[in-house]
């Protein structure tokens, strides 16, 4: 198989999984056995394109033009290499997750649910291949309608509220100024290929130059980047495999990949810093990631308090890239994976308490992680990458991301990055601390789950307790992911460096 040729059936297999899994709705077991095939083959097409990336070579193919000059095509750069592995390797353990999940709580409609979730990957990897902006727009929307139906899986009346604040924000975001900087660029240049070093140097400056880019930026609704974020925890009704697709897989990473590809590929990040457009964006993001990380301090509902989570650690990635320096976008193209891997076990640990143990508020996790040591043990690990500290990947990025700002001596955004990992410590270790170190709060009879022993002392629980072994193996393997890449994150570094040409 030629690597144009891997690039099409990449993208072709998650859609003919979802035809499939219609199809073999009526036994589940079967269902789910092919649609786990169709996630391994996915991920070994998409890898198979790695090396030809990084010799060099730009992969890819065109079907119709759209409009003149501008066709529906795909190429896969090593942005776009980066998003595509994440997608499709994440997509395997979300699918092991998912039917232990799903099965576990005995949810309805597993076969609608599943077929969407293929319909996103799908989405998502014409997202990563896409050649220009015509395209990615294209699969950008279908990425919202596709998962519409796994935000309002549910049915009630919270689901169908959380439904319309969902597609709301999303498509009121992408019409009205993702569609407008697409227009606008084609008015300008003429084409909206990507390029890289940009396409719009000597066309566009000042106020102008930043209010298209704000276009993009704010655009780009996915990224939740403030005030456009409340989709993101409206979408917490869902269930938890919808929440990692959401915050890890696809939806959110779909939002920062594309302000990174305009960045890097429209804009061009030499024209970026000597016009000095995206300074106001480098504090809209530090904004959004302090006093996203601040709420995310009040909030007793673990999901809600990883959501608010999230949207931090994406302005984390907006900001690498409005830094416009080399260290900066290598950052942000790192912490992409670095984010998604962390966040998803942290998204999986959660479901998986709400399967196991039945419990969703933090206050009522005391003494938990010694009947569920695997889950919290894997949480532990997530949060250690997500605030950054060795030996866990997240460490990556957050050094390449504080280069970057000094690279550009933006020092005032090097204390950002630091007081939002003092704020992540601040909002994740307190739910290891009272896994670990907590006494398990009495029942309603006044019994704790492990009595005292005749020293006062509370004596062990009894056995171990743990959500089922579907959704407690993909956490654990996503934890060791977390320190996989701490070791492999030269190679990581070394497949994105292209993309900072001109930085």
């Amino acid at each position: 198989m030629t690597a144009d040729t891997a690039v099409a059936v990449s993208m072709a297999l998650p859609a003919v999984a979802a035809v499939v899994v219609v199809c073999l709705g009526r036994w589940p077991n079967v269902r789910d056995s092919v649609m786990v095939v169709f996630t391994g083959i996915t991920f070994s097409v998409v890898a198979s394109i790695l090396p030809h990336v990084q010799a060099g070579a730009r992969p890819g193919f065109e079907s119709f033009e759209v409009v003149a000059g501008t066709p529906l095509a795909f190429e896969v750069e090593p942005l776009g290499m980066v998003y595509a592995l994440v997608a499709s390797g994440l997509w395997i353990p979300t699918a092991l997750y998912g039917i232990g999940y799903m099965r576990g709580h005995d949810e309805a409609n597993q076969t609608r649910f599943f077929a969407c979730f293929c319909l996103a990957i799908f989405a998502a990897l014409g997202i990563a291949f896409s050649r220009n902006l015509l395209t990615l727009f294209f699969f950008y929307e279908i990425l919202t309608f596709s998962t519409y139906p796994l935000v309002t899986h549910h049915g009630d009346d919270k689901a169908r509220k959380a439904g319309r604040v969902y597609m709301g924000n999303l498509l009121f975001t992408s019409v009205v100024f993702l569609l407008m900087g697409i227009m606008w660029t084609y008015s300008l240049t003429g084409t909206l290929e990507f390029k890289l070093g940009g396409i719009l140097a000597g066309t566009i400056d000042g106020w102008a130059g930043a209010a298209l880019l704000a276009c993009f930026a704010f655009g780009a609704g996915k990224a939740a980047l403030m005030p456009f974020h409340r989709w993101l925890p409206a979408a917490m009704v869902a269930p938890t495999p919808v929440s990692a697709l959401l915050h890890a897989v696809a939806i959110v990473k779909a939002g920062v990949f594309t302000i990174l590809k305009v960045v890097v590929y429209i804009f061009g990040i030499e024209f970026l810093a000597k016009e000095n457009l995206s300074l106001w964006l480098m504090y809209a993001a530090a904004i959004t990631i302090l006093v996203s990380s601040c709420v995310a301090l009040t909030k007793d509902n673990l999901k809600a308090r990883l959501a608010y989570s999230t949207i931090s650690q994406l302005a984390y990635i907006t900001l690498g890239a409005a830094l416009a320096t080399s260290f900066g976008v290598i950052g942000a193209g790192m912490h992409i994976a670095m984010h998604a891997v962390g966040k998803i076990t942290l998204f999986f640990c959660a479901g998986a308490l709400m399967v196991g143990a039945h419990k969703t508020e933090i206050s009522d996790m005391d003494g938990i992680g010694r009947t569920m040591p695997f889950t919290m043990g894997a949480f532990f690990i997530g949060s250690m990458s997500i605030i950054g500290l060795p030996p866990m990947g997240g460490a990556w990025s957050k050094w390449y991301l504080a280069l970057g700002a000094a690279q550009g001596h933006h020092w005032i955004f090097i204390a950002v990055l630091m007081a939002s990992s003092l704020l992540s410590i601040g909002y994740l270790m307190p739910v290891v601390g009272r896994a670990f170190f907590f006494a398990p709060k009495a029942d309603a009879h006044g019994h704790g789950h492990g009595h005292s022993d005749d020293h006062g002392h509370p004596a062990p629980t009894e056995g171990i307790h743990e959500a089922p072994i579907l959704c407690v193996i993909p956490l654990c393997l996503t934890a060791f992911g977390c320190l996989l890449l701490f070791f492999y994150s030269s190679d990581l570094q070394a497949l994105l460096a292209p993309i900072a040409m001109g930085g």
